[in-house]
């Protein structure tokens, strides 16, 4: 048990090592698969395993520990200091590919055309000097650049699945917060209802973006290898659909802990950590939506 002069020391646990090594094959696995590459699917399914049992191990150990009463006050902060750098460094993360996005469209393009003077001008005599099929090519985008790498492609709009998807995403940023009010008035059947109907939507957004996926596949050309364009897009709303993966498995995670009764309104942390990560989810898509898909 923890006291207020004491800090509690967990035993030594397998399941984080369990978890990167599941996040590394899985991601691997899925390297091989997109480039074409042997052994995708041995490395893919097994990491997929490895990272469920390891974080369903590591919730229920994390569960254990916090309902018997083993974290203090003290604990308690650093949960949330934790929270909140990770929460910082999933901010860098897409900061880098928004960056990548901004480079690309407002200053890579137009050197690439000849826009503009100093770098732009220097790297657009550079690449091509007096090649005649890049002097057709111009700065708009989307682009897949001067070498029309991927063929031909079609933009995905705003308008349609993505919108749709961003009313879903929204809807479940205010299920998640009834939740939490439900939680704090120790309201359990409206908790268990306006939780289970944030997982929904979660589900709805990643099978919506699914089919969204095969569209851009089979009937506009907009594959990961559709040049620049195709890189960015699917990169930018395929790394958000990992998140909002995560995001709902770590949903039910906490939906069963409730079923199990398990939170109170003086304790409730997970349930915290994990809205918090949410909403981070939802401002990601509006950005997306606005600078991918609309702009």
């Amino acid at each position: 048990m923890s006291s207020n002069d004491s800090y509690y020391i967990p035993s030594k646990a397998v399941w984080p090592v369990v978890v990167v090594a599941g996040t590394t094959f899985m991601l691997a696995g899925l390297a091989n698969l997109i480039n074409g590459l042997g052994g995708g699917k041995l490395l893919l399914y097994p990491g997929i395993l490895l990272l469920v049992v390891g974080l369903t191990a590591w919730f229920r150990d994390q569960s254990v520990e916090s309902e018997t009463g083993r974290f203090n006050h003290q604990v308690g902060n650093s949960y949330r200091l934790g929270m909140v750098w990770f929460i910082f460094s999933e901010v860098m993360f897409f900061a880098a590919f928004f960056g990548t996005l901004f480079y690309t469209r407002y200053l890579a393009v137009p050197w690439l055309a000849g826009d503009g003077a100093g770098p732009g001008l220097f790297s657009y005599e550079y690449l091509w000097g007096a090649v005649e099929s890049a002097k057709d090519y111009t700065a708009a985008w989307p682009s897949n650049g001067p070498g029309r790498v991927g063929g031909e492609f079609e933009k995905m709009a705003a308008l349609g699945l993505p919108l749709v998807n961003t009313f879903i995403l929204l809807s479940s940023g205010f299920t998640i917060n009834k939740a939490h009010h439900a939680l704090l008035a120790d309201h359990r059947k409206p908790l268990k209802l306006w939780m289970a109907a944030t997982i929904v939507l979660g589900i709805s957004f990643l099978v919506l973006q699914g089919i969204e996926y095969h569209h851009a596949y089979t009937e506009m050309g907009l594959t990961l290898g559709a040049g620049i364009y195709g890189s960015t897009f699917f990169l930018l709303t395929g790394f958000h659909g990992l998140h909002v993966t995560l995001g709902t498995f770590m949903l039910c995670m906490i939906l069963l802990r409730i079923y199990r009764g398990h939170f109170s309104p003086e304790n409730h942390f997970a349930f915290e950590g994990v809205a918090w990560y949410w909403h981070f989810v939802d401002v990601v898509w509006l950005l997306l939506f606005v600078l991918v898909y609309w702009m």
